[in-house]
């Protein structure tokens, strides 16, 4: 074993950001100048999204989390700059304290038209800001099996990410309400199993065919093998409020297919569990963020979510050398001492009963490493 190799597993992360006033902290267009401006500096690694509130940023191809760290590093902080150039702030949450995505203007462009066109209501109130973390296969057979086992593991990771309590102006009672909001569209969730990547191309052939899809981008699953690159997409987090929350997620999820790669190399498999159980977990990591309880199936009983987060760490340990990430692992266990993003946003707000605290609280910890 001591000859396997990690090295495919590469990293690209993606961030979508907030825009926001700094005179009344709501959400503002950015009339595409972020990514005009961006695209000069950073070319395509800035692009608009369906939202004009909305900036999303994606790295380069990371060899490992210190590459990927800095890259974030450099983007959070050369959108920053971009944004107070032009008079107007940047903040990382998955979903604005107060504002309304009504009055929220849609970017003009073909593929947000027809999004919008088809799913209505569902794409204009879809005014929330994701992280995806895109980890390098070595090849789709390997990446279908590393999809169907990562799935286990997407509520424990989502715990940590959590960072969406407040929506148009409530406090929601979830720690991550992006996800409710996401929910309202077509091929979301938790996938289902595929037996093989084959299967998986037959099922996305049977949409194109009947007019569902245009092309496999628009199955918005939790995690993907993504249909243009040689990765696993993992897209369920909310965007984490800091640089070190963000990295270490990713190197979380790195560290998932590592592991589950070594397995598969040990003839050994990690049990397969149906979408439906995954699912329940997902929605208590939603409603209750690190602070509830998830379901441990094979006990088939309820857990401490920190305490499955830990064994979870348990589990990808032997491979976290290998891989160069340990620092930014070690990390997880601080996120856990200081709260996820929900929890520090929920305190600013008992704190100070004022959710325009809260946005400031966010723009505050944009640039924070």
């Amino acid at each position: 074993m001591a000859n396997l190799s990690y090295r495919h597993f590469t990293l690209g992360v993606e961030e979508e950001y907030m825009v926001m006033d700094p005179q009344t902290r709501e959400l503002k267009s950015h009339e595409q100048k972020i990514v005009h401006e961006g695209q000069k500096l950073i070319k395509d690694k800035v692009k608009a999204e369906m939202h004009q509130a909305v900036v999303e940023v994606g790295t380069d191809i990371c060899a490992d989390v210190d590459e990927a760290f800095k890259d974030v590093a450099t983007l959070r902080g050369t959108i920053s700059q971009i944004a107070g150039d032009l008079g107007l702030w940047v903040g990382a949450s998955g979903t604005h304290p107060f504002s309304h995505w009504e009055s929220q203007l849609i970017t003009d462009h073909v593929r947000y038209s027809q999004i919008v066109n088809e799913l209505q209501e569902a794409a204009r109130s879809n005014l929330i800001f994701g992280l995806h973390v895109h980890v390098g296969m070595e090849n789709n057979d390997m990446a279908m099996h590393i999809a169907n086992s990562a799935r286990y593991f997407l509520p424990h990771v989502y715990a940590l990410s959590t960072n969406s309590p407040f929506w148009e102006g409530r406090k929601t009672g979830y720690k991550s309400f992006r996800t409710k909001v996401f929910d309202k569209f077509p091929r979301t969730g938790i996938p289902d199993y595929f037996e093989s990547y084959e299967a998986y191309e037959r099922y996305v052939n049977v949409l194109i065919k009947t007019n569902c899809i245009d092309n496999a981008k628009k199955i918005w699953w939790d995690l993907r093998v993504h249909p243009f690159f040689n990765t696993v997409e993992f897209r369920i987090c909310d965007v984490p409020m800091t640089v070190s929350e963000t990295i270490a997620i990713a190197a979380l999820f790195q560290a998932i297919c590592a592991k589950l790669y070594k397995l598969r190399h040990q003839n050994l498999n990690f049990i397969m569990y149906q979408r439906a159980l995954i699912t329940e977990n997902k929605w208590r990591a939603g409603r209750y963020g690190i602070d509830g309880s998830l379901i441990d199936f094979g006990k088939e009983s309820e857990v401490n979510t920190r305490l499955l987060i830990y064994e979870l760490l348990d589990f990808v340990d032997d491979v976290v050398d290998d891989l160069g990430s340990r620092h930014m692992i070690n990390y997880i266990t601080k996120m856990m001492e200081n709260g996820t993003g929900a929890d520090r946003q929920l305190k600013v707000y008992e704190e100070t009963n004022n959710l325009v605290s809260v946005a400031d609280y966010i723009h505050d910890q944009f640039l924070v490493v």
